[in-house]
């Protein structure tokens, strides 16, 4: 039997309002029925899109009550006049749901550079309002989505306390992705009592394991955006620090929900037919295991070789060489899942390459770099590129 996808205190809903056509669920509303603490993490571009620098603004305090997300346009590069639409939809859900405007976030994805009439949101926030039920999250999953070929939901529960903490989480996004906070959206709300700063220093945690581990293209969004609100219905004590019991608790769950939407985005790259985990083992700091991995991960030669099944490593150390890093290339090992490739830089036989080529040909597979260099380790997780990556983005406009 399949969980109901609700969360005490909250509800959601969606509407078509002609955005992306007439048969398209295109603007999608979440309300938290009760005061509920917020934290967001946003794209690292200089070039941010107008809801990225309004939620950044209204997030000073720590407080939100409703997020108000559209599909079609992302209202990037706008201008005043994006500025002005942003604060303006933000008034709108504030007025028909009797709220602070402040408290109300708002979202975009689509296409950059193009404005959209305020009179869009007027014409289709009462059919918003009265879509909202405390089961409608599944319809605001399908609202957020452009390139996506499926929704993408996780839900959780955890006990803390003696409470049943229920945690949920939407995600959009499958092309323009290396979010580095890419048209990646992902909004988790749960009913667990958090303070403030503990949300903020948690959510930035698992972001940093999860959504800023991912790579699809290596291209950075203007609108990447992840927001999460907690209302305290499941009754739990406030949950004060990180480091505490109770702090663990929720830091693990929201860790694996988060890792389990950001999986969920590679999995739907644009074209892709491979989940593929980089994983580079002993590097000097973190920051260079991450660095080796990340470029690893974007080369387009490693991963078309991925979808070409060709177990061809020679790229895979020759992105490594080019990423800035410090390792002694003769004391390299390369797997593909269990399958040694490469021993202290020099490849092996043809018998292993046969081997690994049968671990390409999985849907999801690793490949461990061990550069024997240091004590710290790194993931990225990407996929492969195909022919149908171009097709999708040479006519994403048309």
């Amino acid at each position: 039997m399949t969980e109901k996808m609700q969360v005490a205190g909250f509800k959601a809903g969606a509407v078509k309002a002609g955005i992306r056509g007439k048969d398209r669920l295109d603007v999608a509303l979440i309300y938290s029925m009760v005061p509920a603490v917020a934290a967001g993490v946003f794209t690292r571009s200089e070039v941010k899109a107008a809801p990225v620098l309004l939620d950044m603004e209204y997030l000073r305090d720590g407080r939100a009550r409703a997020i108000i997300v559209n599909s079609g346009i992302a209202n990037a590069c706008t201008g005043q006049p994006g500025m002005e639409l942003a604060r303006g939809t933000s008034r709108l859900v504030g007025r028909q749901l009797g709220i602070n405007e402040e408290q109300v976030l708002v979202a975009s994805t689509g296409v950059i550079g193009q404005q959209l009439e305020l009179s869009i949101f007027e014409n289709c926030m009462e059919r918003l309002a009265a879509s909202l039920r405390e089961d409608g999250f599944a319809d605001v999953a399908k609202a957020m989505m452009t390139t996506d070929t499926v929704p993408k939901t996780a839900l959780r529960r955890v006990e803390i306390n003696g409470k049943t903490v229920t945690m949920l989480g939407l995600a959009k996004g499958a092309g323009m992705i290396m979010p580095n906070m890419a048209t990646m959206l992902g909004f988790i709300v749960t009913d667990a009592a958090v303070a403030d700063a503990a949300l903020r220093d948690m959510l930035l945690h698992s972001t940093r394991l999860s959504f800023n581990a991912i790579t699809i293209d290596g291209d950075t969004s203007t609108n990447d955006t992840v927001l999460l609100l907690a209302n305290g219905e499941a009754g739990n004590a406030p949950i004060t620090s990180a480091g505490s019991e109770e702090g663990r608790i929720f830091q693990g769950c929201l860790d694996e929900l988060c890792l389990d939407l950001a999986l969920q985005i590679v999995k739907d790259g644009e074209g892709a037919t491979k989940l593929i985990t980089i994983h580079v083992k002993g590097a000097r700091s973190e920051q260079e295991a991450d660095q080796g991995a990340r470029t690893v991960a974007n080369s387009s030669l490693v991963k078309t070789a991925f979808f070409g099944e060709d177990a061809n490593w020679g790229r895979i150390i020759a992105a490594l060489g080019r990423s800035g890093i410090s390792f002694d290339s003769e004391r390299v090992d390369i797997f593909f899942d269990d399958v040694l490739m490469v021993k202290d830089g020099l490849g092996q036989d043809m018998e292993q390459e046969k081997k690994a080529t049968l671990v390409l040909k999985q849907k999801a597979f690793s490949v461990i770099i061990d550069l024997k260099s240091g004590p710290a380790d790194g993931k990225v997780y990407t996929c492969d590129l195909s022919i149908d990556y171009i097709k999708i983005n040479a006519d994403y406009r048309s």
